[in-house]
């Protein structure tokens, strides 16, 4: 089949909504736009500039505060502007863009979650072992595997979008370039293309969480040879993480496990983990954690006061 294609520029229906309940949105989701920044800049920095930094679970947690906002940056701006914009018009390669780009840091952020699970289990399950096997080094190495993994995603995923032709119409129902709202403009069979999309994205989502559900598991079954103040400490700990994982996934496989043209709730799923949970984890991890309240404390207490100590 060759690629044709006479479109060169994407319409954004975005939210649908009643033009007075826009300026209302706008203010809404500016807000939480600019929550999810400093909520995650505070646990960034307190992280950096504390001891925390040399334990692998902050360290994780560190890469997961940059990634949030990176990954909220690529969609939420621009819903934001489309609520009050006159003209919702974006060309075909920002679209492009948008799609890779959106797939590479969710699926950083989806394997980091998956290596924080990782030094739980570690921690929990082999706490004699766990300095060797969690040494920095390593974490490093994880990290890189992360990106590279989320890399080949994104241009998987990119590629399959990039082969379908379009020729009109050109509205998509979303507020950003996601892979299974544009399958449904194409002008072509895209039984194929839709069964690799959730192949690509849906299977490996649900895969990953059920991983991460067996992890747990694990966890949750060695926890019972532990002290009471041992189980609560771990629980604590593990529950914040869990939290996380559900904001994350379960919107995520609702989005990406059924098909094109199933039951079109995309947008309203999309808005959990685009928007919701990145702006409550830096709060999930800081209320329900006492080692990361301590620290905040000592490293603003010190930047505010200009404090050498």
């Amino acid at each position: 089949m060759e690629n044709y294609n006479n479109v060169t520029e994407f319409i954004l229906l975005g939210l649908l909504m009643k033009e007075e309940m826009k300026i209302t949105c706008f203010t809404i989701f500016m807000a939480c736009y600019l929550t999810i920044f400093l909520g995650n800049f505070i646990i960034f920095i307190t992280i950096t500039y504390s001891h925390l930094i040399q334990q692998p679970m902050y360290y994780f947690l560190c890469h997961l505060s940059f990634i949030d906002p990176c990954f909220t940056s690529t969609i939420v701006p621009r819903m934001i502007n489309d609520l009050i914009a006159s003209s919702k018009t974006i060309s075909y390669n920002c679209c492009m863009t948008q799609l890779f780009t959106l797939h590479l840091l969710g699926g950083v952020e989806i394997f980091i979650l998956v290596l924080m699970a990782f030094d739980r289990f570690v921690a929990i399950c082999k706490p004699l072992h766990y300095m060797i096997i969690v040494n920095r080094q390593r974490c490093n190495m994880l990290i890189l595997l992360a990106w590279v993994v989320a890399f080949w995603h994104s241009v998987a995923q990119l590629f399959l979008i990039l082969r379908l032709p379009f020729c009109g119409p050109n509205q998509i129902d979303h507020y950003m370039c996601d892979s299974k709202a544009l399958i449904k403009l194409a002008c072509t069979d895209t039984h194929v293309t839709s069964i690799l999309v959730i192949a690509n994205t849906g299977m490996v989502v649900l895969a990953t969480f059920l991983v991460l559900v067996a992890s747990y598991i694990i966890i949750l079954y060695h926890l019972r040879n532990h002290s009471a103040e041992g189980r609560r400490k771990a629980l604590s700990t593990c529950a914040s993480h869990v939290m996380v994982v559900l904001l994350f996934f379960v919107p995520c496989i609702s989005t990406y496990i059924p098909p094109p043209n199933s039951l079109d709730n995309d947008k309203e799923f999309s808005m959990f983990y685009t928007v919701i949970a990145p702006m409550l984890n830096p709060l999930i991890y800081t209320l329900r954690n006492a080692e990361m309240k301590n620290a905040m404390r000592k490293v603003w207490w010190k930047k505010l006061t200009f404090s050498p100590k």
